[in-house]
């Protein structure tokens, strides 16, 4: 196994860690009003987090011999934003919070 195999299973693990909803889960979620409310937009069209939450989707679905270098590349930079936004947790109720709902939009529900 090459070093780039290892850093390949590597990111599809922590992938893997860091996505905690299903992708049913999360396709129910990206219908929702509370989901398409958050998120940066260009020109007010879908949000950075809810077109990355439709590409979770289809990695969860996705065997994983069948991902490519590019599907690798999107679950590390799902796993960085999921790690990154966790650490800016809100203090108090988070449930009904923009932070939550960009998270979940994301493929992590922190609850």
């Amino acid at each position: 196994m090459t070093k780039q195999d290892d850093g390949r299973d590597k990111n599809i693990s922590d992938f893997k860690e860091a996505v905690n909803m299903s992708a049913g889960k999360l396709e129910k979620w990206l219908e929702t009003d509370e989901s398409k409310s958050v998120g940066q937009s260009k020109n007010g069209g879908e949000s950075v987090g809810h077109a990355s939450g439709r590409r979770i989707i289809e990695l969860l679905r996705t065997r994983t011999s069948d991902l490519s270098e590019d599907d690798v590349a999107h679950m590390r930079k799902v796993t960085g934003y999921i790690h990154r936004h966790l650490k800016q947790r809100p203090e108090g109720d988070v449930t009904d919070t923009p932070w939550r709902y960009s998270l979940m939009n994301w493929g992590h529900d922190p609850l």
